[in-house]
């Protein structure tokens, strides 16, 4: 009997060492990752890509959004005008917008741990203004789009250093 049962054990470890992916497989996922699983739901594109889809965020989705889009600007201490790099950010953002109308978005202004609670949270507002202002100037609905401040209160980084600081002056567009 025990020599059944290590007989069976055997021939399982063989199978499963036979069925693990090799490194040219199509996605390098594994399982349900073919090109024919890829295709699904997205054979009316006619995209000769599709092979790929399954690698990245979904089109139109959160991840996408955050992965590929963009979803936090910088700002320089105690401003709250846009940066080149915000405003190329922000255009992918607001081209993204347009194509997929079904999401609102809530533009929150921080900033570093610097200055009063006060002026911070003014600051933040200021901030998040901002990338509203910019998003709407390129045709995106302003219904779309709320804005909140939270200053100081929600640092990204921390530290007491220029390093933390420019990291926490930020403005972040979150899809609702």
């Amino acid at each position: 009997m025990r020599l059944k049962i290590i007989g069976l054990f055997a021939a399982l470890l063989l199978v499963a060492a036979c069925q693990a992916p090799s490194d040219d497989s199509a996605s390098g996922e594994g399982e349900g990752g073919t090109d024919g699983g890829a295709s699904v739901g997205s054979s009316d594109t006619g995209d000769v890509s599709t092979g790929d889809v399954s690698t990245g965020p979904e089109v139109g989705s959160v991840d996408e959004w955050m992965q590929d889009v963009g979803y936090m600007v910088q700002f320089g201490f105690d401003k709250s005008n846009l940066m080149s790099e915000a405003r190329a950010i922000l255009d992918r953002q607001a081209e993204w917008l347009m194509m997929y109308s079904g999401y609102s978005m809530t533009v929150e202004g921080h900033c570093d741990e610097r200055g009063t609670r006060e002026y911070n949270l003014a600051l933040g507002e200021r901030r998040a203004a901002s990338v509203k202002n910019y998003l709407v100037a390129l045709g995106v609905d302003p219904s779309r789009i709320s804005t909140i401040s939270y200053g100081k209160e929600r640092p990204l980084a921390m530290g007491h250093d220029e390093g933390a600081w420019s990291q926490n002056r930020r403005g972040v567009s979150i899809l609702n």
